[in-house]
């Protein structure tokens, strides 16, 4: 199984990229971000800096989207990072949240959506395509490469990303929906002629290594918030009756709204309604121990990688006990003489 640490791009950069530093150096294999200009400070400029001063961790967004970024121009810059640094990127994208909301706009069509991950996977990989009626390609880009990888929840999302994902980003840690999800997107892909087994799965949930639960658990309630707001566009287009586990929609009934301001902030207001058996399904708390157990649960299921948000009081002492024994319970062992 393969790491990765999401970061929030608040000020000042130099602490984004600190942590991006001991990320690394504690064995992760990446180093995602939120993408939301607005609320935070632009990506994209502190993933070169992240990767001038590191040596083998990959960046991305976890998740970018089709409708505040022109799509070549999104293609340009991973091209561009990799002609720099060696092909050390790597692309999250979905239909847009707090990027588009915080502007008054919405999140893309599936359609949209669709058509965003062709034109910025081929153009990024240093290949031609067909964009706005002309053939275009990057002159200078030689060898660049890119996977882009779709977060989805919604039955049609999950279709989307099983016929076209490199890769597919769950946003949650729940055993139950993690094993319906993935089966969901594997069966798109064979319906699709794909190989299932060739798409990867990455899960990424709020990671806090401690013993305090109720701590722990208001540290990180956030995340459930985060989550009900793709859970209740779901409830919106399908009701409560459709094929999306009731684990994954019941919990949001008493939502009552969501501040973008305080988004991905340990102690949203906005997340009030998040019980305490969410927050424990949806994140990974406790011991290293106890980390290590749900980890193999979810490399049973399929997961290649977990990606640990860091939205908490507690960034490096998790990053340490992840690298000195979580990461290590969870590679393959290696004996020097067999």
């Amino acid at each position: 199984m393969e790491f990765g640490a999401v970061l929030q791009t608040h000020p000042p950069a130099s602490r984004t990229l600190a942590l991006a530093k001991l990320a690394e150096q504690h064995g992760f294999d990446y180093a995602w971000t939120f993408d939301s200009h607005l609320l935070w400070q632009e990506p994209y400029v502190i993933y070169s800096q992240i990767l001038n001063e590191t040596h083998r961790i990959k960046v991305g967004p976890m998740v970018t989207n089709p409708a505040t970024r022109d799509w070549t121009v999104t293609a340009s810059i991973f091209a561009t990072l990799n002609e720099m640094y060696g092909n050390r990127t790597i692309c999250g994208i979905g239909r847009g949240d707090s990027a588009v909301r915080t502007t008054n706009g919405a999140p893309t069509t599936l359609k949209t959506l669709r058509e965003s991950i062709h034109v910025i996977r081929e153009l990024a990989n240093s290949r031609s395509v067909e964009y706005n009626g002309a053939t275009v390609q990057f002159p200078w880009s030689r060898g660049s490469e890119l996977e882009v990888w779709v977060a989805a929840y919604g039955p049609l999302a999950l279709k989307l990303a099983g016929e076209v994902g490199d890769g597919f980003i769950l946003q949650l840690a729940d055993l139950d929906i993690a094993e319906w999800m993935i089966k969901t997107v594997r069966d798109a892909a064979e319906k699709a002629g794909r190989d299932p087994m060739s798409i990867k799965f990455c899960v990424a949930a709020p990671m806090y290594i401690g013993d305090d639960w109720e701590h722990m658990r208001d540290q990180c309630r956030w995340f459930g918030g985060m989550v009900g707001n793709h859970v209740a566009d779901i409830v919106a287009k399908y009701g409560t009756d459709s094929s999306v586990p009731a684990a994954l929609t019941d919990y949001i009934k008493a939502r009552e709204g969501y501040d973008y301001n305080e988004h991905g902030l340990a102690g949203n207001s906005h997340a009030a309604f998040v019980p305490d058996e969410i927050v424990d399904r949806f994140c990974l708390l406790g011991t290293a121990e106890q980390h290590i157990e749900k980890l193999k649960a979810l490399k049973e299921l399929g997961v290649d990688q977990f990606a640990g948000y860091l939205q908490h009081d507690n960034k490096e002492e998790t990053l340490r006990v992840y690298g000195e024994a979580v990461i290590p319970a969870l590679r393959e062992h290696i004996t020097a003489t067999a």
